[in-house]
């Protein structure tokens, strides 16, 4: 026969269990979870400073893109007032230059003006002198005898002032 054993009372196993248990306990929290709350709490600080330090590179981030936004818009506005003084420099260079060329054709066309006026006094002036001796030629061969030109200057010069008369209202 066996005797039941009696589910409540304890045996020897169970103590020796129970001292396994609390010797395993006590290493664990003397040995074992000090470490690792140690490191836990390293852990917690580790994160905790990497938080604040990623909010610190955001907020500068955020300072520096505004900065940036400023600085952007300042040299769009500097771009612009380059872009506008260039174009008035243009302007008034070109309206300079312009001026310039009217003023050297002024000064072309009036020099030409002058010598194609000079030339035509010249011609004319050529003309009347040989104008003489032509007509003097033709009134010899006309009449048929020498005709002496000192004597006769007064005809000449009322031959070359008809020419030039002529010639002044041909020119209007």
């Amino acid at each position: 026969m066996q005797t039941a054993g009696i589910f409540l009372l304890p045996n020897a196993t169970f103590f020796v269990e129970l001292f396994v248990l609390l010797v395993i306990l006590f290493m664990t929290t003397k040995y074992i979870v000090p470490p690792i709350n140690k490191a836990m709490t390293k852990r917690q600080e580790e994160i905790r400073s990497s938080l604040e330090a990623a909010e610190s590179a955001r907020t500068d981030a955020a300072a520096a893109d505004d900065e940036r936004r400023a600085l952007l818009d300042e040299a769009r506005i500097q771009a612009r007032d380059i872009v506008t003084q260039a174009n008035s420099v243009a302007d008034t260079v070109r309206a300079e230059m312009h001026d310039r060329g009217q003023a050297e054709y002024d000064r072309i066309v009036a020099s030409a003006e002058a010598e194609v006026a000079l030339a035509r006094q010249r011609a004319i002036d050529d003309a009347a002198s040989q104008l003489g001796t032509i007509v003097m030629g033709v009134v010899e061969r006309v009449i048929g005898r020498e005709v002496d030109m000192k004597a006769h200057q007064d005809l000449v010069d009322e031959a070359v002032t008809a020419l030039r008369a002529t010639e002044g209202q041909g020119a209007n």
